[in-house]
């Protein structure tokens, strides 16, 4: 931050710590909320933007060529009138960054000369407009997007310290995307009875990315085409400078044609989970009691001040009282045996977990004996321990909160009318979420609190979209055009601007 900046900064800081001094407390007759006189007017010369954060993902976006790898990568359009390919792509990616849900809003933000004048355009596509563009994608225009997407990532990698690269995690799972729609081609009813898309998604644990999405019919299986994306995303992978990856994934995406193939690549090892056959269950069964340990699960936080006593568990009470059939886990053991999948060559290791489960309704029980129900999961590692690999794998369920990240931000979305219209729109959305994670990987690290810095990085880059939004792009702002300079003038005090400002100095210099 420049000298006036930080100096504005400790102002608003000092203001705001003096007002929320709880020893100096005021005269505490009336009420806090006691504005009545409230008067609105139209502002004449001033001009201002909620979300002033928009213009550090802009300039971000700017720095690293993004729109013109795009307009490389992707043709779509025959002329340009006056749209070119990215201005449609970063039209849908800022959409949920300023807050927009569905493609109406774009209206929102086309009739905001604020907006257009803080981006610097004459004018954005409107709804219509970009339902239109996204029916012009066919598989290979998508494909390029990501190409182009990736071409722009690896700069984003590249800048990265060399621990970053010693192991890219690679999660993949599949998503119910429901519409309400009768018209939409390509969907179909799914497994639960709702009628929509089944995507597949392959994300980059490490840092959050999406690095493969593809829109499948809603009754398709979830591993169907993912050994393909895989295979590509390893490749992206490996490119940007990675020198090993893990590959996870639940049940469905134990492929064991593919095994043989990703084992005879000495930089990949996976773990996935198996189902639960007759065949393994005997051979769990058969094990002697020695081949078991017990699986010592770590604690999901740690307390940084004192113990506190647990509150009633009001659910328990209920569930005892009204003498549900409950399943309650007693204790959980791990152990390991060679298996070779009929489709494989290779002979791997199985990891199987004995969960010892208690059946109990209200008080009483009604298995005296524990029940024992297995889980199995096939890995090609050998050196890793048995207990951290179920561990490695039960990782693997947080991607589950990127799917309800997406989710919330409206990417995993089907306002379009066709399947590959609306692949095409959840790539250019998710889009938005990429960038989101782009902000956090481009903060500076070096300097004197080099070690506050990177975890100001770890913090940014764990944010939910939400919280990111409200904390780096929903700024109020005044937008002033002198020169050949557009000047964000932010006008509220926020906790976290030294970051957002070490960012936007980064990427001026």
């Amino acid at each position: 931050m420049t000298p006036s900046i930080r100096r504005g900064w400790r102002n608003g800081k000092r203001r705001i710590q003096r007002r929320l001094d709880k020893s100096k407390l005021p005269h505490c007759q009336h009420p806090q909320f006691a504005a009545r006189n409230i008067h609105y007017e139209l502002g004449a010369r001033c001009h201002g933007l909620s979300c002033g954060g928009i213009g550090a993902i802009h300039l971000l976006v700017q720095r690293l060529g993004l729109p013109d790898v795009i307009n490389r990568r992707l043709h779509t359009l025959k002329i340009h009138l006056p749209y070119h390919e990215s201005d449609h792509v970063l039209n849908l990616a800022y959409n949920p960054l300023c807050g927009g849900s569905c493609l109406e809003d774009l209206e929102l933000r086309r009739n905001d000369a604020v907006y257009l004048d803080a981006l610097g355009a004459t004018r954005i596509p409107d709804p219509t407009t970009a339902g239109d563009f996204c029916r012009r994608f066919s598989e290979a225009h998508i494909r390029n997007l990501f190409a182009a997407i990736d071409d722009v990532r690896l700069q984003v990698w590249a800048r990265q310290p060399a621990e970053f690269f010693a192991e890219a995690v690679l999660d993949c799972d599949g998503t119910l995307v429901e519409t309400s729609g009768a018209c939409k081609g390509g969907m179909d009813i799914a497994y639960n009875g709702t009628w929509g898309y089944h995507p597949l998604v392959v994300s980059l644990a490490n840092t959050g990315e999406v690095l493969s999405l593809v829109n499948r019919s809603g009754n398709r299986p979830s591993h169907e085409g993912a050994a393909a994306e895989i295979d590509y995303a390893l490749g992206v992978c490996f490119r940007g400078g990675f020198r090993r990856a893990l590959l996870r994934g639940d049940t469905d995406f134990s492929q064991t044609q593919h095994l043989d193939h990703w084992h005879a690549d000495g930089r990949i090892r996976f773990v996935f989970g198996y189902d639960a056959r007759t065949n393994l269950n005997e051979q769990a069964q058969d094990l002697p009691e020695n081949a078991w340990k017990k699986l010592k699960r770590p604690p999901r936080y740690q307390v940084k001040t004192e113990p506190r006593q647990r509150p009633v568990n009001v659910k328990d009470c209920i569930v005892r009282e009204r003498e549900f059939t409950t399943l309650r886990l007693q204790a959980e053991h791990v152990a390991e045996f060679p298996y070779r999948p009929s489709a494989c060559q290779h002979t791997y290791r199985m990891i199987v977990v004995r969960k010892d489960i208690l059946t109990t309704k209200g008080e009483q029980v009604l298995f005296h004996e524990a029940r024992y129900r297995y889980f199995f999961y096939i890995t090609n590692d050998w050196q890793t321990s048995a207990t951290q690999l179920v561990l490695l794998a039960n990782h693997r369920c947080h991607q589950e909160n990127l799917l309800a990240q997406l989710n919330a931000m409206r990417a995993l979305h089907a306002p379009v009318d066709t399947l590959l219209s609306n692949w095409a729109y959840m790539v250019m959305t998710s889009l938005g979420w990429t960038l989101k994670t782009w902000f956090a990987l481009l903060l500076p690290e070096s300097g004197r609190q080099r070690e506050k810095y990177r975890a100001d990085k770890r913090w940014v880059l764990a944010m939910e979209f939400r919280t990111f939004l409200n904390h780096f792009i929903n700024m109020p702002c005044q937008i002033i055009r002198a020169g050949r300079r557009i000047i964000y003038r932010l006008l509220s005090w926020s906790l976290h601007q030294p970051i957002f400002f070490r960012l936007v100095d980064a990427l001026r210099h």
